[in-house]
């Protein structure tokens, strides 16, 4: 083997530094061009309530007692000027004096030993809350929880009522408030036959994985007396109504009735035998029988002609609507609170509560119609209905139209 000579070992050396150099220039290169490492997908990220973030502090949840208070909730963490200025100051945004019994609270505090309490929130409802700002000087504002709505499905047949039907199909019964809310001008609820029946299409709102509520209807077909009658939600310069197939508007001038969920006693008659005056004379009303204290509502617009005692019709209210149309209220045992002659109601606002006041042998409200002066049955009223969809709209209509009618018609 040939030995290396004295000369060759400052080659070999330089060579080996330009070597070491190199690399230490690849891995230099290499690092510079790397991405950044990824975050572990496992880190969770930071805990949000009410809009704030949770990762340096601790929250507490509650629910307002019976004669509960601010004071009575902050009094134990707030110095009482704190709350005297929440009370005072911040009316305009919240009035703390509505508090309500039942109602959720939160309470944020700092996770150090002080455990200073830096935010109270207050939910007014299952949407809508108020945040109260404690970390430095006082800040007040309003916020909502995010809310999904889900769209559903649901239908029914009648065997006795709306009601019972909602009852015995396991359905809110919010829904068919809502559904006798959009038929109130077009279906007689008290007329209902065994086999009519209903499918509706509807919205339900969800909050933090919680069903809260009916948001409303977005269509739906209701048969009764071998008729459909459908029902579509369409909104045009930014105000939504139900219409017909047609575009035609399902809000009439009048209600159907005057009260809601009830039956009829006594139809409208040209002779009928009193039952107390035991006599038969005409009753030119509809009776509609129903628990002391339910609300009677006014059947349309109009101005409140009469409030008062009547004779035998006991607590009495008469609404003049037009030139055309008046209809009276009898029999109940209260008004509206500062319901007075004069006074202009609107279609579906309270007047009054049924009653037995007067010649009267239970609680029912005896209601009747005028129609130029004349009585005539309630139950065949006819009124014009309000405006349709426009033409510029209806291309829009009835796009919708048949995508509702392609679940509400399906088997």
């Amino acid at each position: 083997m040939k030995k290396l000579s004295f000369r060759t070992y400052p080659v070999i050396a330089l060579f080996t530094v330009l070597l070491i150099v190199s690399i230490i220039l690849v891995v230099i290169y290499y690092q510079r061009e790397a991405p950044p490492k990824p975050v572990s997908a496992s880190t969770p990220p930071p805990a949000m309530a009410y809009g704030i973030r949770m990762d340096s502090m601790n929250i507490v949840y509650g629910s307002v007692s019976n004669n509960q208070n601010l004071s009575a909730l902050l009094s134990a963490y707030v110095p009482d000027g704190t709350i005297d200025q929440i009370a005072k100051n911040t009316r305009e945004i919240f009035d703390v004096r509505k508090i309500k019994a039942g109602n959720r609270f939160a309470r944020v505090f700092s996770k150090d030993t002080l455990k200073r309490t830096l935010f109270f929130i207050y939910e007014i409802n299952p949407i809508d809350f108020v945040v109260y700002d404690l970390r430095d000087s006082l800040k007040v504002y309003k916020n909502k929880k995010k809310v999904t709505r889900l769209i559903k499905t649901a239908s029914g047949t009648i065997t006795s009522s709306l009601w019972n039907c909602f009852v015995e199909n396991k359905l809110d019964v919010n829904l068919g408030l809502a559904l006798s809310d959009v038929y109130a001008w077009t279906v007689d609820f008290y007329g209902l036959q065994k086999g009519d029946n209903f499918k509706v299409i509807y919205e339900e709102l969800f909050v933090d994985n919680k069903m809260i509520g009916i948001d409303r209807i977005l269509a739906s077909k209701f048969q009764t007396n071998g008729k459909d009658f459908y029902a579509y939600h369409f909104e045009q310069q930014g105000k939504g109504a139900y219409f017909d197939e047609n575009g035609i508007s399902l809000q009439r001038s009048f209600l159907k009735a005057p009260l809601t969920f009830s039956r009829i006693s006594s139809r409208f008659s040209r002779s009928r035998m009193h039952p107390i005056l035991r006599i038969a004379r005409p009753h030119f009303g509809v009776d509609y029988s129903a628990p002391r204290g339910t609300p009677v509502v006014s059947l349309g617009d109009g101005n409140v002609k009469e409030v008062g005692f009547h004779g035998g019709f006991g607590r009495f209210i008469s609404i003049h609507h037009n030139s055309v149309y008046t209809t009276t209220y009898a029999h109940l045992s209260g008004y509206a609170k500062g319901l007075k002659p004069g006074n202009h109601v609107q279609q579906g606002q309270v007047i009054g509560y049924v009653g037995s006041s007067g010649l009267s042998t239970g609680p029912h409200l005896d209601f009747r119609v005028y129609k130029n002066g004349s009585p005539t049955d309630p139950l065949k009223l006819e009124s014009p209905p309000s405006k349709p969809v426009e033409a510029k709209d209806m291309q829009r209509f009835m796009q919708l139209v048949a995508k509702m009618n392609t679940e509400l018609k399906a088997k």
